[in-house]
C-alpha cells in the first residue's frame, strides 16, 4: 500500500449513522475519511469520489456503473451496506480488479415487516388525519366523513411471499385476516406453508382489501401495478409498497388514486429519492408517505457500521478482505 494516507469516502449516509455507531478510531489513525450525507449525482458525485482509494456505499442510493467507475482512476476498494446492491456494476469492478465487500443486514426483514404493518394500520385507522385534527384544535371532523376501517375479517393480498412477505402474513393471521398471495413462481404448497392461498394476480387485486408488495423487481415485474392492473382493485382498497418503486407505474398510480381505485396508498419507496417537492404524490389527500424507512432502524445501522469498519480495518491492514463479493 502507498505511503500516502488512503482516502476513504462514504456516500449516502443520510441518517448520519455510520460515524455515530461505528468505532472509527483505528481507521482515522491510518486514513482520511470523508462522509457525505446529502444525495450526490452528476459532477458533484464525481468530484466527491475522484480521489478516493476506497468508497463506502449506503445501500443502493448511489448508482455506481461502469461510466462512473471510469472517472475514478484511484479507486481500489468498494464496500456497500447490506447484502444486495442492485445499482453496483460488479462486472465493471471485476474488470478493473477492484474488490467489493458488503456488511451484514441485521434485523431488516423484521423492521420492514413492522413498517409495513405501521403503514397498513396507520392508513386503516386514519392516524395521520386524526392527529391533524387534534393539532388544529378539533376533536372530530366538522362534516360527516367515512370512518376508520377494521382489518379483522378482511382479505390481505401479498404480492410476493418471501422472508418479509411471510412475516407480514403471520401478522395478518393474528389479526384475523384471510391471506391471498401471488408471485411469478408461487405454488399452492408454498403459499400453504404461510397459511395463505395462491391465486392469480387478477383475483388477488380484485378480492383484497389490502394489497402489499414484497417482490424484488425483475424485467417481467417492472410496473406490475399499472393502469390496467390498478383498475382491478376495489374502490376502498389500500395499496402498500415497502419493497421497490419499480413495481408500480407511479404516473398510473397517481391517476388511479385520483379516481379512487385504489382508495388509498401507503408508500415507503419512490422512483426518485428523496421525493421531489413537485411530485404529484405529495399533493394527494389519499396517501400516507414515509421516506424509505423500511430498513432504517438503530439495530440495522449498528450492524452496518460494525461491518463497514471491520471491512476497512482489514483492507488497511493488508489482511484478507471481509465478506468479499464474488466477481460476476
Amino acid at each position: 500500500m502507498s505511503t500516502a494516507r488512503p482516502k476513504i469516502v462514504v456516500v449516502g449516509d443520510a441518517e448520519q449513522g455510520l460515524r455515530r455507531l461505528g468505532d472509527w478510531r483505528a481507521i482515522d489513525a491510518q486514513a482520511d475519511v470523508t462522509v457525505h450525507h446529502l444525495p450526490l449525482q452528476g459532477q458533484a458525485l464525481i468530484d466527491a469520489l475522484k480521489d478516493a482509494d476506497a468508497v463506502v456505499l449506503v445501500r443502493d442510493r448511489t448508482p455506481f456503473d461502469a461510466a462512473l467507475l471510469a472517472q475514478l482512476p484511484k479507486l481500489r476498494y468498494v464496500i456497500f451496506t447490506g447484502t444486495r446492491n442492485t445499482t453496483l456494476d460488479l462486472a465493471a469492478m471485476a474488470a478493473r480488479g477492484i474488490p467489493v465487500s458488503h456488511t451484514e443486514w441485521g434485523p431488516s426483514k423484521d423492521s420492514t415487516c413492522e413498517l409495513t404493518w405501521s403503514l397498513i394500520l396507520g392508513a386503516t385507522r386514519q392516524l395521520e388525519q386524526q392527529t391533524a385534527l387534534l393539532r388544529s384544535g378539533q376533536w372530530r371532523a366538522k362534516t360527516a366523513e367515512p370512518l376508520a376501517g377494521v382489518l379483522h375479517g378482511q382479505t390481505l393480498g401479498l404480492v410476493g411471499l418471501g422472508e418479509i412477505g411471510g412475516r407480514v402474513a403471520k401478522v395478518a393471521q393474528a389479526l384475523g385476516m384471510k391471506v391471498l398471495t401471488w408471485s411469478p413462481r408461487m405454488t399452492p404448497e408454498r403459499a400453504a406453508v404461510h397459511g395463505a392461498t395462491s391465486v392469480p394476480l387478477e383475483e388477488l387485486l380484485g378480492s383484497a382489501r389490502v394489497v402489499s408488495l414484497h417482490l424484488v423487481p425483475t424485467p417481467p415485474t417492472r410496473h406490475l401495478l399499472n393502469a390496467k392492473t390498478l383498475a382491478l382493485m376495489q374502490p376502498g382498497s389500500l395499496l402498500v409498497n415497502t419493497s421497490r418503486s419499480a413495481l408500480i407505474d407511479s404516473a398510473a398510480l397517481v391517476q388511479a388514486l385520483e379516481k379512487g381505485r385504489p382508495g388509498f396508498a401507503a408508500l415507503d419507496v419512490f422512483d426518485v429519492e428523496p421525493l421531489p417537492m413537485s411530485d404529484a404524490l405529495r399533493q394527494l389527500p389519499n396517501v400516507l408517505l414515509t421516506p424509505h424507512l423500511g430498513f432504517v432502524t438503530e439495530p440495522v445501522y449498528q450492524r452496518f457500521a460494525a461491518g463497514v469498519t471491520e471491512c476497512l480495518q482489514a483492507w488497511l491492514a493488508g489482511q484478507p478482505l471481509v465478506r468479499q463479493v464474488a466477481a460476476s
